[in-house]
């Protein structure tokens, strides 16, 4: 039963938050089934892709690429790292920091999930439309670039 309250109370419809996140959950399951047959998730599959295409990069620039802590980055890496697809090393100018590399094992299962993810891609536009994809895409990196004023934190 809903009830008459002002908008501007917490409903989940009308929460930024509450939407994106079902969003993100939504289109993460499609991506992933996307890709199953590859072995990767959604989120190895762009962390691969960061590497590739930018190169090797400490874990809290990786981290930054994704908008993920570095713990998060250091837990999605790890199966990847054992399953040869990225190689960790101690940085040579900075001995906390850990610089990844995709591997060429790497590069190549990225070769191969490639149609896969076109397919995602383009089922993705067909279902959202073409132009509100690319409006989406750009207004979701203007969201994860936003300047939130940062969350005190209690004592």
């Amino acid at each position: 039963m809903k009830s008459s309250i002002d908008e501007s109370m917490y409903l989940p419809e009308y929460c930024n938050c509450n939407q994106l996140r079902r969003a993100a959950r939504r289109v993460s399951r499609y991506y992933d089934q996307c890709l199953a047959s590859t072995g990767l998730k959604a989120t190895q599959f762009a962390l691969l892709g960061y590497l590739q295409t930018e190169g090797p990069m400490t874990m809290v620039g990786l981290a930054d690429h994704l908008a993920m802590d570095r713990a998060t980055v250091g837990h999605n890496l790890r199966p990847l790292e054992r399953d040869g697809l990225v190689e960790i090393a101690v940085s040579p100018t900075d001995r906390r920091a850990r610089i990844v590399a995709i591997s060429d094992r790497g590069v190549a299962l990225m070769l191969s999930a490639q149609a896969a993810w076109q397919k995602a891609q383009a089922e993705f536009e067909t279902a959202v439309g073409r132009s509100d994809t690319a409006t989406m895409r750009k207004l979701t990196a203007q969201i994860a670039d936003a300047p939130f004023a940062p969350v005190l934190q209690r004592g």
